[in-house]
């Protein structure tokens, strides 16, 4: 395979003949859709090196092609770690321009306006900053490409950054992937930029999952920088009702549940739905539990009436890894502080055999049918 493909590197270079560029990229696409062949074509960084190359072509369906091989081969683990690791110098092709690396190169059409491809180069850098030893290095990325995360937010953020129909949906699991790390939540969380406030109406974005499931996921990542508990909770960014709201159906309460509830949670109409997605379902309760981890916070939640939510969703839940996640926030609830008798649960000194325990009966139960 290594030769055949040898042969097609002629093909699949910007001056080249548009029929033979066609076929090339066909061919390599179809190779994408298996792990063999996504093995065979990153033994070769010169071929790498030109699909990045080709995101640059004018012809908008090469370009398209060119993305979607990308997007394919980034879904494999190793295979990204090699595209962040190309020697573009090196390796590009004779007589051709080298292209940018791949995260300056894909955040170019992320930003532009009018390109055709910005959100298979969302998909493309959510691919790369997914495997849990990658995304600090697309950090430092972003970081050195000239961009800010401020810039990021921006597009994301806003109604319709590009003209010509992309949605930048994408950014929304780049966001949760980068999340991961404390420095990126800080940010998030500065309490001088209004980002966090920013991405909150997103938790209940109906157009698209994919962005809604990343800003949720975006927001449980920072609820583990406990120093901000308060100000999240606070009526500074007040994310309690952004968080229960999508959990929330159309359950009718008498009105002494109804006036302890936070005003966006009472009354709610009669077509109101939860959130269809059980991860993001899950998601919302591990973050509330991760606010609980404080007296004061816990105290807070309790006060408003977050228990009636949780207990209708009990009722209605029928996904084993969200209604275990439900019942481990309600437990917290339910129990008088004497009973928890911690002020800060992050602090408890759990045996690691019984953490052990306790991970194996969860997902055991997670499990059963």
């Amino acid at each position: 395979m290594s030769d055949s493909l040898k042969e097609l590197l002629k093909f699949i270079q910007i001056g080249a003949r548009l029929d033979l560029k066609v076929v090339a990229l066909e061919h390599i696409l179809g190779l994408t859709g298996s792990e063999s062949g996504i093995a065979a074509l990153t033994e070769l960084p010169v071929l790498l090196i030109s699909l990045i190359s080709l995101l640059d072509d004018s012809n908008t369906p090469i370009a398209k092609d060119a993305s979607l091989c990308l997007i394919n081969i980034s879904t494999q683990e190793k295979a990204a770690e090699q595209l962040l690791d190309l020697d573009i110098e090196t390796h590009s092709p004779p007589l051709q321009k080298p292209p940018d690396n791949i995260i300056n190169t894909t955040l170019k059409f992320i930003f532009d306006p009018r390109s055709k491809i910005a959100d298979s180069c969302c998909m493309i850098l959510s691919n790369l900053s997914r495997p849990s030893h990658l995304f600090e290095r697309v950090i430092d990325g972003i970081e050195k490409s000239g961009k800010t995360f401020d810039e990021v937010i921006n597009i994301f953020t806003k109604k319709q950054h590009n003209e010509v129909g992309a949605k930048l949906h994408y950014l929304g699991p780049v966001l949760s992937n980068l999340s991961q790390s404390s420095r990126v939540r800080r940010y998030i969380l500065d309490k001088d930029k209004c980002v966090v406030q920013r991405l909150l109406p997103f938790t209940e974005y109906k157009e698209s999952l994919v962005r809604r499931g990343g800003v949720v996921g975006t927001l449980k990542n920072c609820c583990f920088e406990d120093d901000f508990h308060e100000w999240l909770l606070g009526a500074e960014v007040d994310i309690l009702p952004s968080f229960l709201l999508p959990l929330a159906g159309n359950e009718e309460f008498d009105d002494e549940d109804n006036d302890k509830l936070p005003l966006d949670l009472q009354y709610l109409p009669e077509d109101k739905v939860r959130e269809e997605d059980p991860d993001i379902r899950c998601m919302l309760l591990e973050a509330l539990t991760q606010l609980c981890s404080k007296r004061q916070n816990r105290e807070f939640i309790r006060d408003k009436n977050t228990y009636v939510i949780l207990r209708e969703l009990h009722k209605w839940e029928k996904d084993k890894k969200a209604l275990l996640a439900c019942e481990n926030l309600v437990d917290i609830l339910i129990r008088t502080e004497e009973e928890i008798g911690e002020d800060n649960l992050r602090e408890v000194d759990v045996p690691e055999h019984l953490r052990d325990g306790f991970q194996k009966a969860d997902e055991d139960f997670v499990k059963e049918d």
